[in-house]
């Protein structure tokens, strides 16, 4: 019997999600968690055999989780689902111990696929990440502005390119005002930007947004 770990705020895509695993791992014990909190406390205090989980959580951000969990359980397999593009968290998804990336929009075609490749101790990669790690490869390849923040300066930049204000990135980081200020003035130094119109330009430009 597989024990698998389902983490999604949407109890809508938790509700796909379990469909799609039970209907081809029948006998399968599937536990849900909505929360980055409620995930953390049903890792440690559950068996799991797989995690799969969004990378945008409230309460805490997606692959700072991640990290954490790789820390306690580095032999766990954890599978990312995303709203995201491929090209803009699955590198830094792999690089922080993830297993595998799928979109959301995917999942339903990939999501058994991908589970049993990982489950066999293998990583889940699709071809435009294959594509994405090849470039990464390349030492003489520029690195794009974005890609020289942190993980999480990278998480404040993308809301605060999306028009968010700093109190509200606060709010969603459940981090502190002057935290993201300073953030926002690292990120913007970083890029060599201005404000956050400068931000926004640049986002869509690189398709974040």
């Amino acid at each position: 019997m597989i024990r698998i770990l389902i983490a999604d705020d949407h109890s809508m895509i938790r509700r796909g999600l379990r469909e799609i695993l039970l209907d081809e791992f029948g006998d399968a014990s599937i536990t849900e968690a909505s929360t980055g909190t409620e995930l953390l406390k049903l890792a440690q205090s559950r068996e799991w055999d797989i995690l799969i989980s969004d990378i945008s959580m409230p309460g805490q951000n997606g692959l700072d989780i991640l990290k954490q969990l790789k820390e306690q359980f580095p032999n766990k397999p954890i599978l990312i689902l995303s709203m995201h593009p491929e090209d803009q968290y699955a590198i830094r998804a792999l690089r922080a111990g993830a297993a595998g990336y799928l979109t959301k929009e995917s999942a339903s075609n990939e999501l058994v696929a991908a589970v049993r490749k990982v489950l066999a101790g293998k990583r889940y990669i699709s071809a435009t990440v294959a594509e994405k790690l090849a470039e990464t490869l390349d030492k003489d390849a520029e690195k794009a502005l974005h890609e020289t923040l942190s993980d999480r300066e990278f998480a404040v930049m993308k809301l605060l390119a999306s028009g968010s204000s700093v109190s509200e990135v606060a709010n969603t980081l459940s981090l502190s005002v002057t935290t993201i200020s300073t953030f926002r003035a690292r990120i913007l130094k970083k890029m060599g930007l201005k404000s956050n119109a400068d931000l926004t330009q640049y986002a869509i430009h690189n398709q974040l947004i």
